[in-house]
């Protein structure tokens, strides 16, 4: 055999041996991921803690990826320091700390949760292409930022969302008691207007559709107020100076007069 011939057979045999361990190895490592799976089913058969921990585990990953797909951004686990919806105005910067300090002032809040409000209406407004201003003026005529404000109708929280009918927009947040939550209230609600405003085709017609009057002639003068509010906040953003309404009298109860204590003569002593 010449020396060629010889290389050739060295070759061949060498890829023969190649193949025949990468075989063998991958045949083995089938195996052992066949038993793995095995081993892992009979665990969880016997075990039905960990066989629930595991589905608990998965549901979160669903709910995480439906969050994802529907736009949302779940809320974090915080401590309740953490949780506290208060920035201090003068964090702001300066054409947010204008609107929140005018939007205090109005609406009687305290500044620092309303800058709270504030702060996160410009991070929601970014994510959903909605004016900030908008979503600020939307909270303003819904509930004047009273974040427990309820109506008739079950509409519920800051912006006012119909929790019975956007209920699925919660479960990302911990569910439908999440509605009175400032933030996550906020999110949702940005969102349903988003929805709204896609689907009419502009902000005047998505905000019929936002109050349920979409199937009416009129909102009742719903969108004129939102959109008159939002004109006001616009000027305050650009640092122009807007006057506040006057403040209206509180009331007091008026004092319980006491009755005059009518004397009488007492009577002559008997001679």
């Amino acid at each position: 055999m010449t020396a060629l011939g010889k290389l050739a057979r060295g070759i061949q045999t060498f890829v023969s041996d190649v193949a025949q361990g990468f075989f063998e190895i991958t045949h083995n490592g089938f195996a052992v991921v066949g038993l793995a799976v095995v081993f892992s089913v009979l665990t969880l058969l016997a075990r039905p803690d960990l066989r629930q921990a595991g589905e608990s585990q998965m549901l979160t990953w669903l709910h995480a990826r439906q969050a994802q797909a529907l736009g949302l951004v779940p809320e974090p686990k915080l401590d309740a320091i953490d949780r506290a919806t208060a920035v201090n105005p003068k964090d702001l910067p300066k054409q947010q700390a204008a609107v929140a300090y005018w939007l205090s002032k109005k609406y009687r809040v305290a500044p620092e949760p309303l800058s709270a409000l504030v702060a996160e209406a410009y991070e929601v407004g970014e994510r959903t292409k909605i004016d900030p201003l908008l979503l600020l003026s939307v909270m303003a005529v819904e509930s004047s930022f009273n974040p427990f404000a309820q109506s008739p109708v079950g509409a519920q929280g800051l912006m006012q969302v119909m929790t019975g009918i956007h209920s699925d927009k919660y479960e990302n947040f911990g569910g439908k008691l999440a509605a009175f939550d400032p933030v996550t209230n906020l999110r949702v609600g940005a969102k349903v207007l988003q929805e709204c405003i896609q689907r009419a085709g502009s902000v005047q017609a998505g905000l019929k559709f936002y109050v349920g009057a979409a199937l009416h002639p009129d909102d009742g003068g719903y969108g004129a107020k939102v959109l008159a509010e939002h004109a006001r906040l616009q000027a305050v953003a650009a640092g122009r100076a807007v006057p506040l309404p006057t403040p209206q009298p509180v009331r007091t109860a008026a004092p319980i007069e006491t009755p005059p204590v009518i004397k009488t003569e007492e009577p002559a002593p008997a001679v």
